[in-house]
């Protein structure tokens, strides 16, 4: 992927909702390589409260046409992600797009096949990737200064998820596992290498069948393991840790979403124990900026990878299969 552009990335958004209009929006707005240009949400005045410089319209294809509007970041429900994927890389934009990127990872290779196809960007804003403390973590992982990684523990969950919300509707890409598995299935793929397969999973679903907890342990053949638990029904919790053959990690509250606070990890070798601390920063500020230095042709800035995102909706794929077969 190339890209001419020198100045500001216009961005266009499709969606107006809580993640857009409280952290993704004010984070275009705070870039200094990003212009929130265009804005299109089902009502219009939610739209124009991003502030865009150019348009806000309840028309997502309006956003589309648009010739000012370079890349487009997709904040809608998860069903209606590769639509607009494919929809806004045919019309010549390069895309973000919120997690879970599809619903399913077939639908994930369709969409980057799609993004090769058409020679732009395609990223799936897992926003926490960005934070300082994942990339410290990724590089302590790649320095070897855990030993192996041997095994990854870590939960999300929440309650109190309102009954008219799109997370409790099946058709709509619905459940916590496509909700926080993205956060909780990342560091099993990028952390620790091999095929993995699902040894015991189980899931509690409503009346309707939506996903209201999922809990799973996967192992690869070299004896690798990971735990997960998502859920809509415990109470507000979360956790990462990381255990090697010669150190661990353990992330500090909060584990996951640590945003516009200090955030921290543990570390231990066996004889010794340390905490490094990291300065409260916005990464989904640090996500745009990334994103739109790509696009404008830095092939250093980070972003997230395809393989990544396809392992990981290759996992999520996995533990519904397992939750199915054991019902």
């Amino acid at each position: 992927m190339t890209s001419t552009h020198t100045g500001a990335v216009r961005w266009g958004f499709l969606g107006a909702g809580f993640v857009a209009s409280r952290a993704v929006g004010p984070a275009v707005h705070a870039s200094p390589c990003a212009q929130l240009e265009a804005v299109a949400a089902r009502d219009a005045d939610r739209a124009k409260a991003l502030e865009p410089q150019g348009m806000a319209t309840d028309s997502y294809q309006a956003i589309l046409d648009d010739d000012s509007v370079d890349a487009v970041y997709v904040s809608l429900t998860n069903e209606a992600h590769l639509r607009w994927i494919t929809a806004a890389l045919g019309a010549g934009k390069h895309v973000l797009c919120e997690k879970p990127i599809t619903l399913d990872a077939q639908e994930c290779r369709q969409a980057f096949s799609a993004a090769r196809s058409a020679g732009l960007l395609l990223v799936e804003a897992v926003w926490t990737q960005w934070h300082p403390r994942t990339r410290r973590v990724d590089a302590i992982v790649a320095a070897g200064d855990l030993g192996e990684v041997r095994s990854i523990d870590s939960s999300f969950t929440f309650d109190g998820v309102p009954a008219d919300n799109y997370r409790l509707n099946p058709s709509r890409g619905g459940g916590s596992l496509l909700d926080v598995g993205p956060y909780l299935l990342r560091p099993a793929v990028t952390w620790i290498d091999g095929e993995w397969e699902v040894d015991v999973a189980g899931r509690t679903t409503s009346q309707t069948g939506a996903d209201l907890r999922t809990s799973a342990t996967l192992t690869t053949a070299t004896g690798a393991r990971t735990e997960v638990l998502s859920s809509f029904l415990d109470a507000e919790h979360q956790s990462l840790q990381v255990h090697g053959t010669s150190a661990a990690v353990t992330f500090g509250s909060p584990a996951i979403t640590s945003w516009r606070e200090v955030a921290s990890i543990e570390i231990t070798d066996g004889t010794r124990c340390w905490t490094e601390r990291f300065p409260a920063c916005d990464a989904y500020e640090l996500m745009v900026s990334s994103v739109s230095q790509r696009i404008r042709g830095d092939s250093e800035a980070y972003v997230t990878t395809e393989e990544e995102s396809v392992s990981c909706m290759t996992l999520i794929d996995l533990i519904d299969d397992a939750c199915a077969n054991a019902a």
